[in-house]
Parts: C-alpha cells; sequence; structure tokens
C-alpha cells in the first residue's frame, strides 16, 4: 500500500448479494449499461477534477488555511516575533462535535503536533476526525497545533523557526503547569521535535517522531531509492538554483513532485485510475486528500539550502554535528525525554532503517543507553506507505490511538530500547498494548558509507562553483514577476488549476452535465458487473506496468550507485 487515503483492492470491493448475477440482462443490455455507466462516469470523473482546480484556487485565495477538520483559535503568532520572526503559528484545538476532549483534559498532558514543511501545507495531522488530533482529543488531551504560512518570513532560517518553536513549547508548557507537553512529530517534523525536546530539557515531555527520517543515508538496496536521489543530481546545487529562481524562497512544489516521481505509477495512474473507477464513493476522499495535497507552500533559501545539505547529503543530525545557529549543535545525546519512534516497513520514503539506524550511532550499544537514563519505544506497521502513517484513518485508531494511550506507561519504563506490540481485542474501540525489551545491537542497519560521502564531497564542490560562476547571473536576472510566473507556470499548480471553470470555459459545461446527472439520481452498476470487472482488471494490467518499469528504474539507479561507489574507492 502507499498511504494514500481511499486506495481500495478488487478484493475489497463489497459482494453482490447472492441471485444477483443469474439476473443480470442479456450481453447486447450489459454493454449499453456498461457504455450508459462509464459516459456518466467519465463526466463526473472530469467534473472532480474541475472541483479540485477549483478549489486550490479558493485555497489560494483564501491563504492556504491549514485543512483542519477541527475548529481552532490562535495563541501566538511567530510572524510578530522580534527580532527573528517565522511563519509560524500556536493553534489550540477546541471542542469538536465527534471530537470533544473530555473532563480528563484537565488531567492530562497536553499534545502539541507538528506537521513537516515538506513542500506541503500544515494539516495532514488532523485534516480528517480519525486523526492524531482527532485521538488525542478522544483520550482527553488538550491539543495544540504548529501551523506554518505560505510564504517565508524574509531571511528566515532554519534557527529562526527553531526559536519559534521553542517558544511555542514554552507557552503551551505554561498553560499547563507541571504537565510537559507531548511532542508528536510528522516526518521531518519529527527531528524537529527532537530537537525541540533536547533544547527544551525539563519543559517538553515525551516526543513521539511518526515516520521521521534521522539517518538519512540508511535504507535498503533497490527499495529506498530516494536517498540516491543526490547522486543523481549532483548534489545541493538544484536547491540553490531553484531558490535564486524563486527570488530567493523554494517553491514546496519541487518538493512535491520529487515525491510523485517516487512511484509514478501512483502519481499518474492508479490514483485517477482508482477515482474514475469508484466516482461516487471516492469523490469527496479525493478532494479532501487533493485540498492538502495542492496546498504547495515555500521554504526561505537558507532553509531548503541548509536542509539539503546538512540532513540529506550530509547527515549530520545523527552524528551530532547539525548546527542549528552560532554556538548551538544538534546533539541527540542531551535526549532525556521518552521517545517513541513509529515507522512502516511499507514506507519507501523513511524506512524504519532511517526512523531508527540512528540510535546506535548515538547510543553504541544498550548499556550505553540505559547509562544515559533514556527510554526509547519503537513500533511498525507492516506495509502502510509513507502517507499513511499520518492520514490513514485506520492506522490513526489503531497505532496513534495507542500510542497516546499508552503515555503514561512509557513515561514509567525503566531505561532502555522496547518494541511496543498492539493487538485488537474487541474490534477498533479496544486494544491491548505490550512493551518487549530489545538490545541496541538489534536495530544496526549497516550500508556503504564511501558512496554517501563521496556524494557529499562532489555536491559541495559543485554548489561552490554554482555559486561563484552561475549563481549571481541568476539572482540578477530573476524578477519577483519572473519568479511568480514560474510558480504558477509549474506542472504541480498547472495540471490542476488548469481543469477549473475559471480557466477553462469548456469545464463548466462539464459541471453542468454533472449537476444534471446527480439530480436525475445516477444509479452505478453493480460491483460485480463482468465489464466493469474487465474495466478494472484492464487498469490492473497498466498499473503492473508502471510498478515493473519503477522497480527496473529503481534496480537501475542501484546498480549504478554500486558502481560509482567501487569505482570511487578504487
Amino acid at each position: 500500500m502507499d498511504g494514500t487515503p481511499g486506495a481500495m483492492t478488487a478484493a475489497e470491493l463489497p459482494k453482490s448479494q447472492p441471485g444477483e448475477a443469474s439476473q443480470r440482462p442479456p450481453a447486447a443490455a450489459e454493454t449499453l449499461d456498461y457504455l450508459r455507466d462509464c459516459a456518466e462516469r467519465s463526466v463526473l470523473f472530469w467534473d472532480t477534477l474541475r472541483r479540485r482546480g477549483d478549489d486550490m484556487l479558493e485555497h489560494a485565495r483564501l491563504g492556504m488555511p491549514p485543512p483542519l477538520d477541527f475548529r481552532s483559535e490562535t495563541i501566538l503568532d511567530a510572524r510578530r516575533f522580534t527580532p527573528r520572526p517565522a511563519s509560524y503559528a500556536l493553534l489550540r484545538i477546541v471542542e469538536a462535535e465527534g471530537a470533544a476532549a473530555d473532563e480528563g483534559a484537565a488531567r492530562k498532558a497536553p499534545v502539541l503536533v507538528l506537521d513537516p514543511r515538506a513542500g506541503h501545507g500544515p494539516g495532514i495531522g488532523g485534516f480528517r476526525r480519525e486523526s492524531e488530533i482527532g485521538m488525542a482529543l478522544r483520550e482527553g488531551h488538550p491539543v495544540y497545533f504548529a501551523a506554518f504560512f505560505p510564504e517565508p518570513c524574509a531571511g528566515q532560517t532554519l534557527a529562526d523557526v527553531h526559536h519559534a518553536l521553542r517558544r511555542f513549547v514554552a507557552a503551551v508548557a505554561e498553560r499547563h503547569p507541571g504537565r510537559p507537553p507531548i511532542l508528536y512529530g510528522n516526518c521531518q517534523a519529527g527531528w524537529a521535535a527532537a530537537l525541540l525536546a533536547a533544547d527544551c530539557e525539563g519543559v517538553a515531555g515525551p516526543v513521539v517522531m511518526n515516520g521521521s527520517p534521522i539517518s538519512y543515508w540508511a535504507g535498503e538496496a533497490g527499495i529506498n531509492p530516494m536517498r540516491l536521489l543526490a547522486a543523481f543530481t549532483g548534489g545541493s546545487w538544484p536547491a540553490h538554483l531553484l531558490s535564486d529562481l524563486g527570488d530567493g524562497v523554494f517553491d514546496g512544489a519541487w518538493l512535491a513532485q520529487n515525491f510523485e516521481t517516487l512511484n509514478p505509477g501512483r502519481a499518474l495512474w492508479d490514483k485517477y485510475a482508482d477515482l474514475f473507477t469508484r466516482v461516487d464513493a471516492e469523490r469527496d476522499r479525493f478532494l479532501a486528500f487533493e485540498r492538502w495535497w495542492g496546498g504547495f507552500h515555500h521554504l526561505a533559501r537558507d532553509e531548503i539550502v541548509a536542509i539539503v545539505e546538512n540532513l540529506f547529503i550530509g547527515n549530520q543530525l545523527e552524528q551530532g554535528v547539525f548546527r542549528i545557529c552560532e554556538g548551538c549543535h544538534a546533539d541527540l545525546r542531551r535526549l532525556r525525554s521518552p521517545l517513541v519512534v513509529f515507522a512502516s516497513w511499507g514506507d519507501n520514503i523513511t524506512p524504519p532503517h532511517q526512523a531508527l539506524g540512528w540510535i546506535p550511532t548515538v547510543w553504541p550499544d544498550t548499556a550505553a543507553l540505559e547509562a544515559a537514563g533514556q527510554r526509547i519505544v519503537y513500533l511498525t506497521n507492516p506495509r502502510v506507505g509513507h502517507l499513511g502513517i499520518f492520514v490513514s484513518a485506520a492506522v490513526a485508531q489503531h497505532e496513534h490511538r495507542a500510542i497516546l494511550a499508552s503515555m503514561e506507561e512509557i513515561a514509567a519504563l525503566p531505561p532502555g530500547l522496547y518494541q511496543m506490540t498492539v493487538e485488537d481485542m474487541d474490534g477498533d474501540e479496544e486494544h491491548r498494548v505490550g512493551f518487549v525489551r530489545r538490545t541496541v545491537e538489534e536495530i544496526r542497519f549497516p550500508f556503504d558509507r564511501r558512496g554517501f560521502e563521496k556524494v557529499r564531497e562532489t555536491s559541495a564542490v559543485l554548489a561552490a562553483a554554482y555559486e561563484t560562476f552561475a549563481g549571481p547571473w541568476v539572482r540578477a536576472c530573476t524578477t519577483p514577476w519572473t519568479a511568480e510566473a514560474m510558480r504558477w507556470l509549474h506542472p504541480m499548480r498547472a495540471g490542476r488549476y488548469g481543469f477549473s471553470g475559471a480557466f477553462n470555459p469548456a469545464m463548466r459545461v462539464v459541471a453542468a452535465w454533472a449537476d444534471a446527472l446527480r439530480a436525475a439520481g445516477r444509479q452505478p452498476l453493480a460491483d460485480d458487473h463482468p465489464l466493469l470487472i474487465e474495466e478494472r482488471a484492464a487498469m490492473a494490467r497498466v498499473s503492473s506496468a508502471f510498478d515493473a518499469a519503477r522497480r527496473w528504474r529503481d534496480a537501475a539507479a542501484e546498480q549504478a550507485a554500486a558502481t560509482w561507489r567501487g569505482r570511487s574507492a578504487g
């Protein structure tokens, strides 16, 4: 599974009732029914894409507020911080129907949810009721959310963001004396939460890192190709170039495009094939997810360059040499808060190798971890994809709810490493949670570091060459107008708003047809209709072809990287 909400397999489709197959009309009538249904689904499919484009433009017009499914109020706006503002705001989630905090909120620790700035806006932690925020409210925790805005503040750096988030943690702790806040970090926000806990010792409580990369070079050959990307792009100089073309701002649409390129079959075919086949049931879920997925946010030049050079290419975080600001280095050995690491074996973006492999680097063995007084709990999902860790309703109701319900037990564990097990008891409402002692030695993921070190060296040379010879000319030729034009012409945006009725008058006709179909009470075909089954089988064959091409590409990339490493060593 790739983690995209709403995806279903043929085996999961509703089954027909006994006797239905024997009542089917003759073959000619079946064909006519299928052609009618296919034509109607085509209209509804294109109307859904029209609605997606309209939603994108409306979301941009409103300033891209977080698509949270919960009411909130602003507590702090870091854009007003002096002398170093940041494009962040601290929100308090207020009571919402179906997910309201109960009386236990007065006794439980607050939860501060942090979403990643990885090209998209905030919201994956709570854009539906069955989410991290929803589970925290259901468990009776006061909940806060660190939102961020589409545009960074002028000259914004990672240090500015870190200091703003540190003030957020202090503000939440002040509002709930004696109950240090639980930091709930998703993806890239996971390492940000860990740094906050290391920098706010005694103020921050337990840290939950969901699908969060710390060991950026780790991974399994043939399964995690994203870690090799810098080797084929020449390192960090593209980040310099794109930031310069953006007039000092890096467009998050490029990061989203990288994500989709990792699995082009899903991005270009499966997502739309699923929608076309089940447009009546999937339309609302498709639009809800795309409302977040299409809200591309920007990063300041210094931010993206620091992230790419120091983390993705430099792998400095686990080594303790990542400099946040002058005189301040990220040292994970300072962590004293209990840590919960949630990863999935189906995640090809941040596999367990990257989520857990840093632990033996920071604490070489179990004795060192216990001597430091640290307790780390990890749990893994066998198949959910990267996005599913954050947005899947099933994962929220199972893993995230179990994590939040077990916080007091986790904090009371003796120092050491534990694997958390979650067993369903009576349906999804009850879980049996266990903690199994593990050793640091069990989670070592060896890999060849020589090639990655060579990429880091090459990247530094090419970045210096770009800054010396090309960068000044690019910056001299770039204007705010050209930067804005480049953003709106990006295929990740144009491919969406191009179907909007505001840009494409023909889509207004499609909208009228779709409204007429819905008003007439459209009757979709039964799921066991033979031609519908054939249609889905044909779509599955196309999907398999995409997967085969992707596997060939990834294997070729691994082989090329291995060959290059061998030549470098020679």
